[in-house]
């Protein structure tokens, strides 16, 4: 199983994929961030480390079913000649789950809830967990095919995500806290899974999504949002979103 640790290649590999899985992993710190953001604040801590062992758990359950995972191809049924397999339909729920939540989020923040004044309604803390659950499976597959595609041994693939998780660990509590200082980057983390859940969607329905493209999208407006964060320092300003948002669960 470690056969690989002689190999330079190999070692080559797991620091690639260990910086591809922190990388993929981004958007669900951040959106873990906003979903324990909802908890009174002496529970965020500890939802947020449940929530990045969750992900962990869950990587490493689907790396581990990898060929359950990979082998879901075969046609389960037809939708205007197109073929429609297992694999198809987790890609398109798990797209159409991050359409929907996304959404809900950008809602709450810019339009808020009838009826309240800009107080902040916390969500119980088995809702949240409950959330970031379902949230960690989806983008779990995701970063499982990816490793796949680049390495051969499972035991490099562990290591990578197990690495990777403990980097999310170190880093969650910082992200959360520059996520509170600067919505607008709430905002565009929420655009950003927008994204992510129409290639899912693509993808199940056979359409190929170069990943180059979306990671420059990304890059790209990450580095003028920096530029507008910067004037804004400069300047004193300050960007507010409403806080209301309702129990859930």
């Amino acid at each position: 199983m470690f056969e690989w640790i002689a190999s330079p290649e190999a070692w080559i590999a797991l620091a690639t994929l260990t910086a591809l899985e922190i990388v993929l992993g981004i958007d669900n710190i951040i959106f873990i961030s906003i979903l324990v953001g909802r908890l009174p604040e002496k529970q965020r801590a500890f939802a947020r480390n449940v929530g990045l062992t969750l992900a962990m758990v869950a990587r490493l359950g689907l790396l581990f079913s990898i060929a359950w995972v990979m082998g879901l191809t075969e046609a389960l049924f037809t939708v205007l000649a197109q073929e429609i397999s297992g694999r198809d339909l987790i890609l398109i729920g798990g797209g159409l789950f991050l359409l929907a939540k996304s959404t809900h989020e950008i809602h709450n923040s810019l339009e808020g809830v009838a009826g309240d004044h800009g107080g902040k309604v916390t969500a119980t803390l088995g809702s949240v967990l409950a959330q970031i659950a379902v949230l960690d499976i989806v983008f779990s597959l995701d970063s499982v095919i990816t490793a796949v595609g680049l390495v051969d041994h499972i035991s490099i693939m562990a290591i990578a995500i197990i690495i990777a998780v403990g980097v999310m660990l170190l880093a969650a509590k910082s992200i959360n806290e520059f996520v509170e200082r600067h919505p607008t980057i709430k905002m565009l983390a929420l655009a950003f899974l927008i994204l992510v859940g129409v290639t899912l969607i693509a993808e199940g329905l056979a359409f190929h999504v170069p990943k180059g493209y979306i990671y420059f999208a990304m890059a790209f407006s990450v580095a003028v949002e920096m530029l507008n964060i910067r004037m804004r320092s400069r300047r004193g300003e300050a960007v507010k979103l409403h806080k209301a948002i309702t129990e859930e669960g």
